[in-house]
Order: structure tokens, then sequence, then C-alpha cells
């Protein structure tokens, strides 16, 4: 018998492992993640097992499950953390609040957690992460990084290098917000860094933009808006240049350059 044939009482006296409370734990931090994130975060081996421990987890009520519709006209499980799950490893639930195994046609913030994990994904997970660089630490931003900054970053990590630590806010960019609004955070982040903010907030000395784009087509247009008042700073790729590629390749573009840059180039 398979996991899939097991009774819903059966599934609910599931044995909780390390594995799973890491991924619970996680869940704190990515808020909603699909399958294919899940085996990332998990280590699943293959997805029928992955399949058959999330089904566990959410018989067990560690799990909130709902449907987001695809473009094929399909739909994907979604999950997140339910309260039971949040205590069990001793963090907030701040998931995302939506009905036990709803579907829903559109969910702009589902999709754009989704792309922010993606990237989380590729930094902490990656398979292609060059030699000397490590993940230290990733931040979220339920609210402004600094009192009086108009700014609320997607993300915030620190890659530990040879060199250094390398700091890098996260704009994920799904093309649902207007070029005027990049106007503004292209000012609020330079503000950011001459201002003295970022080293007092963050005890680095300086940061970099990482701007995720899902088309070629918006990454020029965002590319264009940026360099019109700075050429520092700011790195852009695409969403699926990560996915093609992954996220340390040479597939950076900067604002006033055409040439693909590593995301962090190390000398041996």
């Amino acid at each position: 018998m398979n996991g899939t044939d097991r009774s819903p009482k059966e599934l609910r006296r599931v044995v909780i492992q390390e594995r799973d409370r890491h991924l619970l734990r996680e869940l704190g931090v990515m808020r909603v993640i699909d399958r294919e994130q899940a085996k990332i975060v998990a280590g699943f081996s293959s997805t029928t097992r992955a399949n058959v421990r999330l089904l566990a987890l959410t018989r067990a009520k560690l799990l909130r499950r709902f449907f987001l519709g695809t473009i094929a006209g399909g739909a994907k499980a979604l999950y997140t953390l339910s309260e039971k799950g949040a205590r069990l490893v001793g963090i907030p639930d701040s998931g995302p609040r939506r009905r036990q195994d709803v579907a829903v046609v559109a969910d702009f913030f589902i999709q754009h957690q989704l792309a922010i994990n993606e990237v989380y994904c590729a930094l902490k997970y990656g398979n292609q992460v060059p030699p000397g660089i490590a993940f230290k630490r990733w931040m979220g931003f339920p609210k402004r990084p600094t009192p009086g900054l108009r700014l609320i970053p997607d993300g915030y990590v620190e890659l530990e290098t040879r060199s250094g630590i390398v700091a890098a806010f996260l704009e994920a960019d799904l093309g649902h917000e207007r070029l005027r609004v990049w106007q503004d955070k292209v000012r609020n982040y330079l503000s950011l860094a001459v201002t003295g903010n970022f080293e007092r907030e963050f005890k680095q000395s300086r940061f970099r933009v990482l701007v995720v784009a899902d088309s070629d087509r918006r990454l020029d247009s965002i590319r264009q808006a940026v360099r019109a008042a700075t050429d520092k700073i700011f790195w852009f790729a695409t969403v699926e240049s990560i996915r093609r590629r992954g996220i340390f390749a040479p597939i950076w573009q900067r604002p006033k350059c055409e040439e693909p840059q590593a995301l962090i180039r190390e000398t041996p």
C-alpha cells in the first residue's frame, strides 16, 4: 500500500521528523510554498514522496492547503503554516489567510511571494553555489526597515564570501506596478545608501539591490527607469535566467552595462 492509499486517520497520526520541523520553520520565512519549493527546502527525493508528506502534514493540521489556478487551466496546491504548525516549532503564524482547500483564480500577493521564495531558495539551497560563498542570513520586511523611509523591500540577504559580506536587498517585480513607483524606489534606496541609515541598521557598509523581473521586456523597462537616476547598486536578472542557469551565473546586468556579470566574482 503506497502513501496515497492511507486513510485520513492514519495520516493524522503522522510522526514528526526533523525534516518536517525544518519545513515548518522555513514556512515562517517563506509564508506560502508550492510543492516544488517544498521539495527544495525539505530535500524530498521525489515528487511522490513530497506529495505524500505534504498531504500527511495537511491532514495532521500542521499545514493549511489551498489551490491556485494555472495558465494551463489546472490548479496547483499551495501550503501555508497553520496555528498548530507554528506552535509546534515556536514561531509566529504569519502566513496568508486562505480558506482550507479553497481555489483562487488570481492572487497577486501569492504569486509575488512565490517569486520571492524562488530567489530565496536559489540563494540558500541552490546546487550551483561557487566555492567560498555561503548563505549567512535572510530578512523579510513586514514593515519599513528604517524609520522614515518610504520603502519596504521584498527581502534582504547577506552572503559570506572570501572578501567579506555581500549584502543585498531584493525586489521581485511581476509587472503589477507602474514604472513611476520605481522612480520612488530608486530615490529611497539611494537615500538609504548615502545617509548612513543602512550601516546603522544592518551593520554593513554597503549594499546592492537585486531586481528580479518576470520577463526581459519588463526588465529592460525597469533598467531604463533606474539608469536615468544612477548606474550604481542595482543588479538585474529575470526569473527564467535564474531557473535556467542559477543565481550565481553571469546573468546579471547593471543599469548602464550590457555585458552580463556574475553576482559575485571570487578569486581563488
